[in-house]
């Protein structure tokens, strides 16, 4: 089976425990996700199975958008509401007009500092293993991209925002600095991500229905049909024998992508069997090449 599924992921489960669960349902040790997803976070977690692990390579940068709420009055040592407090508890009634305010400083390309409680990594070590050790984490500032941050609701000493962020944005830090910028401590209290690239929360599969499907036989409804991945890429379909070159890994001509930097290669409407970049002209070389059918 190749393919791709879009798991609505519950909270309490790491991304990989995901991943071992897929793999225990479908029966296949070749399955991979899209972007880690912290434990006490819902929401949107690809999932790519058999030889579309491959595909990962083309998601790295992927924009994630977010729903969730900060809890203002107290920081956490995780930066969300699993963590222990640092700072001492304050009773906070939010200013509507003032959170708004600073949530504007928080958008466009940033330098943001990761949570000592993540899997950046310090001298090849993840930063939340040296977090559980108590032993001393600094993390260098990187540059990210805010493309939107919208405070939604403000109630006592809550806001719910709504996010959309280019790729390695921490949205437990945003809530961890606006507490310092209002000077009262904040922390993430709830996130749920809505989005992955072009994979929306409306079209994900919870690990239970996914093992419904999978005892019904019927687990082809939750695969995401091949031609709708990296909708900016370009699909052609192609003729058996110019398939057979491009299994092969040989260059084919496909005169119809004059323009295209990189193609998506079908025979017949399901079966992707390579990605293809341009070479020169309309000559073009198979970057990657699935062997077998999409499920």
């Amino acid at each position: 089976m190749n393919g791709l599924l879009v798991i609505d992921k519950q909270q309490g489960l790491t991304s990989h425990d995901v991943v071992n669960r897929v793999r225990r349902i479908l029966g296949l040790r070749s399955v991979g996700h899209l972007g880690t997803l912290d434990p006490s976070a819902t929401g949107v977690l690809p999932i790519v199975v058999g030889n579309f692990t491959r595909l990962a390579q083309f998601y790295l940068h992927a924009e994630k958008k977010y729903e969730g709420v900060i809890r203002f009055g107290f920081a956490t040592s995780t930066y969300d509401a699993d963590g222990d407090a640092i700072t001492l508890p304050q009773n906070v009634i939010l200013n509507a007009e003032q959170v708004q305010t600073i949530a504007l400083e928080f958008q466009g390309v940033l330098q943001q500092t990761p949570p000592p409680f993540s899997a950046k990594k310090i001298a090849g070590v993840p930063a939340y293993r040296l977090a559980r050790r108590r032993l001393e984490v600094t993390l260098k500032p990187v540059e990210v991209e805010v493309k939107e941050f919208v405070i939604l609701d403000v109630a006592g000493d809550r806001a719910s925002f709504r996010a959309g962020v280019g790729s390695g944005t921490y949205m437990r830090s945003i809530a961890h600095e606006m507490g310092i910028k209002l000077g009262c401590g904040a922390h993430l209290a709830e996130l749920r991500r809505t989005a992955v690239a072009e994979f929306m929360v409306e079209d994900a599969y919870t690990l239970d229905e996914l093992e419904s499907l999978a005892r019904q036989g019927t687990l082809d409804n939750a695969l995401v049909h091949p031609r709708k991945l990296l909708p900016q890429m370009p699909c052609v379909t192609t003729s058996e024998e110019n398939a057979g070159l491009i299994r092969t890994g040989r260059a084919v001509n496909l005169p119809e992508m004059s323009r295209a930097p990189l193609v998506k290669v079908f025979v017949g409407q399901r079966e992707l069997i390579a990605i293809a970049d341009r070479i020169a002209g309309t000559l073009f070389h198979p970057k990657i090449v699935f062997l077998g059918e999409a499920a």
